[in-house]
Formats: C-alpha cells, sequence, structure tokens
C-alpha cells in the first residue's frame, strides 16, 4: 500500500510542475481524485467478492471433511468388523437363550473347552455342549427337558409332550368312569 501511496503523491507532483493555470490543475486533480475513488470503489467490490468466495468456500470445506470423517469412522467400523484380530484371539461370540427363564443374551466364549455358563438373568448354570450334532441335544439331567434327555423345542419332545398328554387324558377319562 506504500507503494500506491508513492505512486499518487508522485503524480499529483508531476500534475502540479507540468500544468501552471492553477484551473486546469483544479479540474486535473478533481478528475484524477474520482477516477482514484472509482478504481478504489472497484478494488473494494472485488475485494469483498473475493472474501465471500473464500468464505463459501471453507464453509464446504468444513462439510466436506465432515462427510470424509463420517465416511471414515463408517470404514473403520467396517475394517474392525471385518479384520478385528482381537476377535480370532478371544473366541467367539454366542446368542444364547436361557431354558430356565427363556433370557436371551450374547457372551463371548473364548474356546470350545468351556462346558458352562451362567446366565445373567437367572443365574442357572446353562450346560453347553460343543460335540452335539444334533441341534436340540440334551443329555437328559437339566430341568428343562424334564428327564426325557430332548430339549422342548424339538420335534420329538413335542411329539413325547402330546403323547404323555393323551395318555393322561385317557386316564383322567378313565378315573371319571370309575367315580361314576
Amino acid at each position: 500500500m506504500s507503494d500506491i501511496k508513492g505512486k499518487y503523491m508522485q503524480i499529483l507532483e508531476d500534475l502540479e510542475s507540468n500544468i501552471k493555470n492553477k484551473e486546469d490543475l483544479a479540474i486535473a486533480k478533481e478528475k484524477f481524485m474520482e477516477l482514484t475513488v472509482v478504481f478504489m470503489d472497484i478494488v473494494d467490490r472485488l475485494t469483498f467478492l473475493t472474501d465471500e468466495r473464500i468464505k463459501n468456500i471453507e464453509e464446504k470445506q468444513v462439510e466436506i471433511n465432515n462427510r470424509i470423517s463420517n465416511v471414515q469412522s463408517i470404514v473403520d467400523g467396517i475394517e474392525e468388523d471385518i479384520y478385528d484380530e482381537e476377535d480370532d484371539e478371544d473366541g467367539y461370540e454366542f446368542e444364547i437363550v436361557c431354558p430356565y427363564c427363556n433370557y436371551e443374551f450374547t457372551t463371548d466364549i473364548a474356546d470350545e473347552e468351556k462346558n458352562e455358563i451362567k446366565c445373567p438373568q437367572c443365574n442357572n448354570i446353562i450346560e453347553l455342549d460343543w460335540n452335539s450334532d444334533e441341534e436340540y441335544a440334551c443329555s437328559g439331567n437339566c430341568s428343562h427337558c424334564h428327564g426325557e434327555g430332548v430339549a422342548e423345542d424339538s420335534i420329538e419332545y413335542n411329539k413325547n409332550s402330546k403323547n404323555k398328554k393323551k395318555k393322561d387324558d385317557n386316564q383322567e377319562e378313565n378315573n371319571e368312569d370309575d367315580d361314576m
């Protein structure tokens, strides 16, 4: 800016030294000032427009950075799900439904040598059978299957319970007939 001020002062001095008529000098200085005001107005408008563009660019950059951050966090989550080495070392996550209270919970089981787990709801011990090929196999030693050796969710249990119910109903009918 000091360079512009110096040039401005130099032009005024040149006008004063070259124009001898005072009226002509006053008119020249006035027109030079008008021209200077026009140029300064243009510079001010350009500066304002440039500042507005820079402000818009900065706002868009912040928005883009936020979007990139969101995408990065999603990608990090996906990478963690896919490549998480800790899960491979720590064990496997299982969903378990407690046969005593029907509470469904998720747990990490580190190895297949663990034979039982405690239900966090009712605190009963649930036996884990790692070697069973059948989905509903039961040893018959739990209260869930009533000592019949088949879990309630299996088809065999449902058949057995229907047969048992039929036998019980038949016995009740026979007892009613005997009472009459």
